[in-house]
């Protein structure tokens, strides 16, 4: 068996109607995994994930045997499923347990000049604050899991505001006891601007604005994305255009909010407001949320309703494993699933069907012009959502293999519209078609129009407790 012979096996049965070369991570491994299951010529390989607080992901595979012919494939398995693990589970420590010369490979491979180099300094400078390391042990001594869970809102007494901060808009919500009473939405450009200020005034705007429709304030929650550890954003696309020497006032920022509004404040991460928006309004547990923006945001409540201290940063864990996918522009890493279920698949994708987009548009209308085709009719704007939801479809495969999954939540300004039908649709075909097990247990839901743009800033609001 070749790569090639490996990809082959992971041609999709319903493969994305703009994307003949896409190779879904989920075929690819089972393919792998399949062959050395009935060759069984398998060794173990375990990882790792040590994280800041001491808490440990531990996730065991298998790879072929090192005097194995096909053992030349098992670093591009492992790579890509290290580098999913890094920012689905998060980690500044990571435990190679298997073979030696694998173990080898990965640890130049993260390293401040290696392939990976941006990820090194991502998880070890920027997130963790520790320096990142590749530590190669026996499978049997990767230490035990120590996973961490927590609950989150679903708090709804009282006068709140919550807010949701995406890279192309501004929502808000004016909340009472559960009820949105008003609800808006803003453009902004927050990723090209360097002065702190212009974040802080537009979100305090915004807050003041919803603050001017409650009979008193209560509480403030918000939704972010990046890293949120104890209401700091550590690292986010959101202030990439910041400099370092003023991150501080980065890290400040809704800690400044929170002391001039004087009410208690809580900012999470978008993907997990968005994972408990799906819990909170189908009153289930196990579901990964995910929110189609101006980037791609992820959460998980577990099967017991509360959330885990992952990354769950799935807009940068890779889903396709074609060579030629194309790269993120702030990673550099190619495949990742921000490029495939967000604005930005839109946008590459409409050439391909001959939609020029105008570049004088900002992103959220550059969105716009395009769902307005779709809604038109044209043939070539569904070919384009249809594409998404495949690409949704085999990822869910993927994710279903690393989360307990029973519920799927999409929402995200993407799915606004007929596209958000399309892409559940074209997700469940891929399901049926290649993985009809996951099928029957997996149930994909797109809530209505409103909560589609607005949920997670609803949710937002039940994150402080009074």
């Amino acid at each position: 068996m070749t790569l090639a012979d490996i990809r082959s096996q992971a041609r999709p049965k319903h493969p994305p109607t703009l994307d003949a070369d896409f190779i879904p991570a989920a075929l690819y491994n089972r393919a792998f995994l399949e062959e050395i299951h009935s060759s069984g010529v398998g060794e173990e390989l375990v990882f790792g994930l040590e994280r800041a607080d001491g808490s440990l992901s531990r996730v065991e595979t298998k790879v072929f045997t090192r005097d194995h012919p096909w053992a030349i494939h098992n670093y591009e398995y492992s790579e890509r499923m290290l580098k999913f693990l890094l920012w689905q589970r998060g980690g500044w420590k990571v435990y190679v347990g298997g073979p030696a010369d694998l173990a080898d490979r990965l640890q130049k491979s993260y390293t401040p000049g290696g392939e990976r180099s941006f990820d090194h300094h991502f998880m070890g400078d920027e997130v963790y604050q520790k320096p990142f390391s590749v530590v190669h042990c026996k499978p049997e001594e990767v230490p035990a899991a120590k996973e961490s869970q927590q609950s989150l809102g679903r708090h709804l007494e009282g006068c709140r505001i919550g807010f949701d901060l995406g890279a192309s808009d501004l929502k808000v919500s004016a909340v009472i006891d559960g009820e949105a009473v008003f609800t808006h939405e803003m453009e902004w450009d927050p990723r090209s601007q360097a002065d702190p200020a212009y974040h802080y005034e537009k979100i305090m705007a915004l807050l003041k604005l919803a603050a001017s429709k409650l009979p008193r304030l209560d509480a403030i929650g918000g939704s972010s994305a990046g890293v949120i550890i104890n209401n700091q954003p550590m690292v986010a696309s959101l202030f990439r255009g910041i400099p370092k020497e003023r991150y501080d006032q980065v890290h400040s920022l809704f800690l400044r909010v929170r002391d001039e509004m004087g009410v208690p404040l809580e900012i999470v991460n978008d993907g997990e407001v968005s994972a408990l928006a799906g819990s909170m309004s189908m009153e289930v547990n196990a579901v990964l949320g995910i929110a189609m923006g101006s980037s791609l945001a992820a959460g998980y409540v577990t099967p017991h309703g509360n959330i885990t201290n992952w990354l769950d940063e799935l807009a940068f864990a890779p889903i396709d494993y074609n060579p030629q996918a194309p790269a993120d522009e702030w990673s550099g890493d190619r495949g990742v699933g921000a490029l495939y279920m967000s604005q930005q698949c839109v946008f590459r994708l409409a050439p391909r069907v001959s939609i020029e987009i105008p570049q004088e548009l900002s992103l959220a209308g550059k969105l716009k012009f395009v769902q307005e085709r779709l809604e038109a009719g044209e043939t070539g704007a569904a070919q384009i959502w249809q594409t998404i939801g495949a690409y949704l479809g085999y990822a869910i495969a993927h994710y279903a293999s690393i989360y307990e999954l029973e519920h799927v939540l999409i929402l995200g300004r993407v799915t606004s519209g007929s596209g958000g039908l399309l892409i559940l649709q074209e997700a469940e075909r891929v399901l049926q078609a290649d993985f009809p097990a996951l099928r029957e247990r997996i149930a994909i839901r797109l809530p209505d129009e409103l909560s589609r743009r607005l949920g997670q800033s609803i949710a937002a609001a039940s994150l402080p407790e009074i």
